[in-house]
């Protein structure tokens, strides 16, 4: 289950299907990957086809993080079976 956010566009979309703090073209594919992230129990459960799941290093060590395109990325930590800190970024 999802408990934090650290992006509050992403926070408000998973909430109320708001769009108005991330990219109206990408809401299809956040729409599935925020859902499939509630229902993980861990990182690796985020391995689908396509979005390219990876640990990230350095000041995100401990994130890990799925593809949306171009450069944005969906990045979260777990804590236990809970995801936690979910953000959305473009982060190279």
């Amino acid at each position: 289950m999802i408990k934090t956010f650290r992006h509050r566009g992403i926070e408000a979309f998973f909430t109320t299907g708001s769009r108005a703090g991330i990219q109206p073209h990408q809401a299809a594919k956040i729409a599935r990957q925020v859902k499939h992230l509630d229902r993980a129990k861990r990182p690796e459960d985020m391995n689908v086809p396509g979005w390219k799941l990876h640990a990230l290093a350095h000041d995100l060590a401990g994130h890990w993080s799925v593809w949306i395109n171009g450069n944005w990325r969906l990045t979260f930590c777990f804590d236990g079976e809970d995801a936690i800190l979910v953000d959305y970024q473009d982060y190279h």
